[in-house]
């Protein structure tokens, strides 16, 4: 698939925090996704081993989740691990991984977050605005903001707020499970991300595209 190239990736981590602070400017968390229209929903993460980041994209069909394709890529890790900066250390491999798609995904789903972030742009936001279409954060454990632990029925939410305001929520995708943040990446709005991450995790802690996505760039 094709994908808008919207700048070179090596950058110094002070020139990344500046380029984040102007691109979060360009992020649009609207409108609602009409989920009657979307035929294929994409998983996004990328394993690091050894210096080597490699990426996998897996696509499935929704809301059936049967999986379509899956790419990969690897190259050598470009950037240090720095928190608020893992789209610079991910971002050149996935671009890489997503170029080699032959079908059209109607959203995306990434492992790490969308604009709950410190600066409002996560992995998922970040990316959204190379990919032009709706993207999700889904991150496992907490970066920002402030919550109450949600209840423990799946489905159950809680919203976080970050610098006074809502940039996500806390949601349980399994019964008594630890729950995942939630949030907005580019191109839709929190409740259409809250619904598409429940319709993609019918059984695990991670929707399947992720946890597919997860398996294929972890194997060797």
């Amino acid at each position: 698939m094709q994908l808008s190239h919207l700048h070179d990736w090596n950058l110094t981590p002070q020139a990344a925090i500046a380029l984040q602070q102007q691109l979060a400017a360009q992020i649009v968390t609207s409108p609602p996704l009409a989920l009657e229209r979307v035929q294929l929903v994409a998983g996004v993460d990328v394993s690091v081993k050894d210096n080597v980041s490699r990426a996998a994209v897996v696509v499935v069909r929704f809301p059936s989740l049967e999986q379509v394709e899956t790419v990969t890529a690897a190259q050598p890790t470009p950037f240090p691990y720095i928190p608020g900066l893992l789209s610079f250390r991910e971002g050149p491999v996935l671009e890489t991984a997503f170029a080699r798609l032959q079908t059209e995904p109607d959203a995306f789903l990434f492992d790490g977050m969308g604009i709950m972030h410190p600066r409002r742009l996560g992995i998922a936001a970040h990316l959204g605005l190379w990919l032009n279409r709706p993207t999700v954060g889904c991150g496992k454990t907490h970066l920002v903001g402030a919550y109450d632990p949600p209840a423990a029925a799946r489905g159950a939410r809680s919203p976080v707020y970050y610098r006074g305001e809502q940039v996500g929520v806390v949601l349980r995708t399994r019964d008594s499970v630890k729950p995942l943040y939630i949030s907005p990446g580019h191109r839709i709005d929190l409740e259409s991300a809250v619904t598409l991450v429940l319709a993609c995790a019918p059984r695990c802690r991670l929707p399947e595209p992720i946890r597919l996505a997860h398996r294929a760039a972890s194997s060797p």
